[in-house]
């Protein structure tokens, strides 16, 4: 049986260290033990200029909750053709602290202050995106207009 967790400073400064030191500039730390758990529970760090891929996750289990611990996030909502239908700066401080993303919703995040923590909930077991949930209308990870693509993603927020 695994032993107790705790969420505490240093484990939120461990995975932010990982977070700065990976070419992604994110690190999860997963608190199930196995990818094919019926509850994927982690810590999700990402750093400024990491570019999630805007996704949806068409599973109707699949709705994810996110609690920001440390930092603050910019949450973007797009309709099928890629128009922002909402954003919401997610903020350990508030007003806003997290979100409960329905299936089906495209969405993306982007970290606004180094150290950036948010704890991350969703049904597993985990299932790898399928190419009907990527968003065809933005660029891959390693597509060279990515990081354009994130900066504008960004200034929503400024």
């Amino acid at each position: 049986m695994k032993a107790p967790e705790f969420i505490d400073g240093a484990l939120l400064d461990r995975v932010s260290e990982a977070a700065r030191n990976s070419p992604r500039l994110r690190k999860n730390h997963n608190f199930h033990q196995s990818e094919a758990d019926v509850s994927n529970r982690l810590l999700n760090a990402i750093e400024p200029g990491s570019y999630v891929v805007p996704h949806r996750h068409l599973d109707a289990t699949k709705d994810e909750t996110f609690v920001v611990l440390r930092g603050r996030f910019g949450l973007v909502l797009f309709d099928e053709s890629g128009n922002v239908t909402r954003q919401a700066v997610l903020d350990s401080d508030g007003p806003v602290f997290g979100v409960t993303i329905p299936h089906g919703t495209f969405h993306s995040i982007v970290s606004l202050l180094p150290g950036s923590v948010f704890f991350e909930s969703k049904a597993g077991p985990y299932a790898a995106l399928t190419p009907e949930e990527r968003a065809a209308w933005a660029p891959a990870e390693s597509d060279p207009t990515a990081d354009a693509y994130r900066r504008q993603l960004e200034a929503l927020f400024d």
